[in-house]
């Protein structure tokens, strides 16, 4: 197994009408997949990795939706618990022509009841890489023990650890957040935050800066993912500065889901980490095109063609700017 991921997934109910404004009598939804590491998922296999995933589910009808989505994609579902009884969570999406809303309703869904026990060792000692999340973290105290018990397990073990912190102030205190998240940076290998909840860890502006304090924290590669500005990679002592992939956004849900699954497939396949980013940006931003989070995910042969139209198939520049 190249991937395991842990984590929650949630039924999307995606808004499908053109009208904006709030939900109401007569909106629409169309209905689809989320949650940020079954998307990790999707977007790893898509771009080639093998790849496996560690969650609860109900025994619903939206459970049973996931397994037949991760057998379609070719995810490996052993070890996921399918829950008597349970109700597997689902989250809204409100779209006005600026921005999204999300609405979730994911209390005491089986995700929330994952625990130490849930994390299979003997797979995690046997994958390349494990992933997680800080949503996983955040969902109940049960699931942040599975998480770093995961993480131990894989450090012990000489597996890889990518973190996204993908930090949600709605479902915990800032104090224990930044400290849970902080922890979990420490034991990563590869750290995936976003600008805005680097800022929010780390109190810091200005992007090298924030850059910088997670490097320092130990992880050998860091990508800070800034939207249509690109991201800023820090690997071997030096920065890369990966540019944007021009598009014309429809629905940003999942897009650093994307990127991290694309990322992480591509550094496993050989890539150079400049490589791995820059075919990561252009994933991420392919997904931006359509509504919802796991239908626009691009397959490895969309992005290569993308590269190409744009250019981008050339390694990057090697980068000269050292971190501060």
């Amino acid at each position: 197994m190249d991937i395991l991921a842990a984590g929650e997934p949630l039924l999307e109910f995606n808004t499908s009408t053109d009208a904006p404004g709030p939900v109401g009598a007569g909106t629409s939804f169309t209905v689809g997949h989320g949650g940020d590491t079954s998307n990790f998922c999707v977007a790893a296999r898509r771009s080639g990795a093998d790849t496996g995933y560690i969650t609860r589910i109900g025994d619903d009808d939206f459970g049973a939706s996931f397994l037949r989505l991760w057998e379609r994609e070719g995810i490996a579902t052993e070890h996921v618990v399918r829950e008597p009884g349970g109700r597997t969570g689902i989250y809204f999406i409100a779209r006005t022509p600026t921005e999204s809303s999300f609405t979730y309703y994911r209390a005491r869904s089986p995700a929330s009841r994952l625990a130490p026990a849930d994390i299979p060792a003997g797979a995690i000692a046997r994958a390349r890489l494990l992933h997680l999340s800080g949503i996983t973290q955040a969902i109940s105290t049960s699931a942040c023990d599975a998480a770093f018990h995961a993480m131990r397990l894989a450090r012990d073990n000489g597996t890889l650890v990518s973190y996204d912190p993908n930090i949600r102030p709605a479902l915990w205190p800032a104090e224990r957040a930044r400290a849970v998240a902080w922890r979990s940076v420490e034991l990563c290998d590869i750290a995936l935050p976003n600008l805005d909840e680097g800022r929010l860890l780390t109190g810091l502006h200005d992007p090298d800066e924030v850059l910088a304090e997670f490097v320092r924290r130990g992880p050998s590669v860091v990508v800070l993912k800034m939207g249509d500005r690109g991201a800023l990679l820090a690997h071997d002592g030096a920065v890369t500065r990966i540019a944007p992939h021009p598009v014309d956004p429809v629905d940003t849900t999942g897009a650093g889901d994307t990127f991290d699954g694309a990322f992480a497939a591509r550094l496993l396949a050989g890539a150079t980490p400049p490589e791995a980013a820059q075919y990561a940006a252009v994933a991420a931003a392919l997904t931006t095109t359509g509504p919802g989070a796991v239908t626009p995910i691009p397959r490895r042969e969309d992005v290569d063609a993308a590269r190409r139209s744009q250019g981008a198939d050339r390694p990057p520049p090697s980068a000269s700017t050292p971190v501060r």
